[in-house]
């Protein structure tokens, strides 16, 4: 062994102790895959494009990983604020926590960073927004959000299990037929979205990372 040198250095050099990871390029690529968006977009989408860069100041990187085909961005925007933003008896927090516990079951980067923004920004605990996106059974849960995101959890990890004393827990933490379809809904998008992502390797936008991350002084909460 006097004459080997080992694995991952290289001769006359020795490993740097505490080696610091280079900082993260977090801005700037939107995919792995070179699609040019598409000239056609349809004024609609352009408006709808217009508002992101109004209300939130940037075009979120997975509508722009869609703009390479029209048809398949205004079915997937369509789809999207249907599910998330349309009146629901589900809140728009209920339904991004329920994002973002299937996408940690799916590890997905993207919506993991982009949905967990969203959790810390509408409940105003970036404490709960780290819990969603690590183990939401660390949080302190009502019996309600814990029911329902058992079972977006089971529906992703093993959906041929559901069964009907699983939709039964639903009915008994209060959620109505219709909270039941919706709580599937949003939990069956992300998991199709969490594949896609992780297929292209879709990369949040910069500005998700800060969002919503100071927390109130105490007493103030």
């Amino acid at each position: 062994m006097s004459g080997a040198k080992k694995a991952g250095t290289k001769a006359g050099t020795r490993p740097e102790v505490g080696e610091r990871p280079a900082p993260q390029e977090t801005g700037g690529t939107v995919m792995a895959l070179d699609l040019a968006p598409s000239p056609d977009l349809s004024p609609e989408m352009q408006a709808y494009f217009d508002k992101c860069r109004e209300k939130i100041g940037f075009v979120p990187n997975v509508l722009l990983a869609y703009a390479h085909d029209s048809a398949k961005l205004e079915a997937f925007a369509a789809l999207y604020n249907d599910l998330m933003l349309a009146p629901s008896g589900l809140s728009k927090l209920e339904r991004e926590m329920i994002a973002v516990a299937v996408s940690s079951v799916n590890r997905c980067y993207y919506c993991l960073t982009a949905h967990g923004a969203a959790v810390r920004s509408l409940s105003g605990d970036p404490v709960l927004g780290e819990m969603m996106a690590m183990n939401y059974r660390a949080a302190d849960l009502s019996p309600r959000h814990r029911a329902m995101l058992d079972f977006a959890v089971a529906l992703t990890e093993a959906p041929w299990t559901i069964e009907e004393e699983d939709r039964e827990a639903l009915r008994d933490a209060g959620f109505s037929e219709r909270d039941l379809w919706d709580i599937s809904a949003v939990a069956s998008f992300f998991n199709m979205s969490n594949r896609m992502a992780s297929a292209v390797d879709m990369r949040p936008n910069r500005a998700y990372h800060g969002e919503a991350r100071g927390l109130p002084e105490p007493g103030d909460a």
